[in-house]
């Protein structure tokens, strides 16, 4: 087992297990066993997201991190969600993100980083397109994990190697996620 994961841990597993099996939805696919890689997960419209996101971080003992709005780490929720490995982002200031995930790529044997390509629940003209930059500065593959509300189900695809051509790179990306429905697909992106 690759050092993506946390030891054991029975009861962490069995709640995201009865969290998943309450809500009704199930996960179909599974994470590569490979060092590194980036994850995204869209389409990004609910806070529900969220919700399912750990229920599988816990279920699959996940040693993930991934990027927040930094008010979601604000006191007393601060040191649970760095716990469960957020990092704070504050999109105010002027630091660049993609440089110190890069960074953080390579200072670790393993890392798997997760984020939303649209960055935000709300309605998006576009993805952003910092899981991509950061996957080719790192040289780690984009695995996919697509939120079908429709069915309820999360379905994890194959690792996306970005070949350098972005506009070619996001239009399969996003044609990856379109036949999946979200919470509120209103306020999806499907790249057209």
């Amino acid at each position: 087992m690759s050092g993506n994961y946390l030891p054991a841990n029975a009861f962490v597993q069995w709640l995201g297990r009865t969290t998943l099996r309450m809500l009704g939805w199930r996960v179909e696919g599974q994470l590569p066993d490979l060092p590194k890689y980036i994850v995204i997960g869209a389409h990004h419209t609910s806070n529900w997201d969220f919700v399912l996101f750990i229920a599988i971080k816990f279920m699959w003992r996940l040693r993930a991190r991934w990027f927040g709005k930094h008010t979601l780490f604000a006191w007393p929720w601060g040191y649970i969600m760095r716990l469960w490995g957020g990092l704070p982002i504050r999109r105010h200031l002027q630091l660049n993100t993609v440089e110190q995930a890069i960074a953080a790529f390579a200072e670790h044997e393993h890392f798997l980083l997760i984020l939303s390509p649209e960055g935000t629940r709300k309605k998006v003209t576009r993805w952003r397109s910092g899981f991509y930059h950061i996957a080719v500065g790192a040289g780690v593959p984009i695995v996919t994990g697509a939120l079908d509300f429709a069915n309820k189900r999360v379905v994890i695809g194959a690792p996306f190697y970005p070949s350098g051509d972005q506009t070619a790179d996001m239009q399969q990306l996003h044609a990856i996620f379109r036949p999946y429905v979200p919470k509120y697909p209103q306020y999806a992106y499907h790249g057209d």
